[in-house]
């Protein structure tokens, strides 16, 4: 296995970069927000990326699916729920979304979900803790804490 090295990206997420046997750099940027940016480096020159691709947290699920790592996936995805039954995930709201404009506290999102919104990524800026008249806009990334169904019904919900 080649030797991945990471650089924490400060506002932005981790970047993980390897050598492949043929001597090609490659990069994955992992967002806050759950995206995911593969680059290439041209080999006479480190610095230059010759190609990029950007990948949703759908697309990268695939992705790995693809590659084979589903049984992974599906493994941390259980050990997480055993952790007190909770679970942690980052929700892009969607600028269609009915809830963009909308407060934390109007939405009753705890009260319909059980999930709590513990933080919003807003133009890669965290906001801790956000309170019930923090207004939501589209594209910001919710951290939401819960069980696994609270989660997927607040998923269900920020979708309309």
């Amino acid at each position: 296995m080649s030797v991945v090295r990471e650089t924490k990206l400060p506002g932005v997420g981790v970047r993980h970069e390897f050598t492949t046997r043929d001597g090609s750099d490659v990069a994955v940027v992992v967002h806050h927000d759950g995206r995911r940016e593969i680059m290439t480096y041209e080999q006479q020159d480190p610095d230059a990326c010759t190609s990029v691709v950007t990948l949703s947290e759908t697309d990268t699920q695939t992705l790995a699916e693809i590659l084979g790592v589903s049984h992974v996936t599906e493994t941390v995805a259980a050990v997480r729920q055993d952790i007190e039954g909770l679970a942690i995930e980052w929700i892009e709201l969607s600028a269609k979304s009915d809830l963009a404009g909308a407060s934390i506290g109007s939405g009753g999102f705890r009260t319909k979900t059980g999930a709590s919104i513990v933080a919003v990524m807003r133009n890669d800026q965290p906001i801790p803790a956000p309170d019930a008249d923090f207004v939501l806009s589209g594209g910001d990334v919710l951290v939401a804490v819960g069980t696994s169904e609270g989660l997927l019904a607040l998923r269900s919900l920020l979708d309309h």
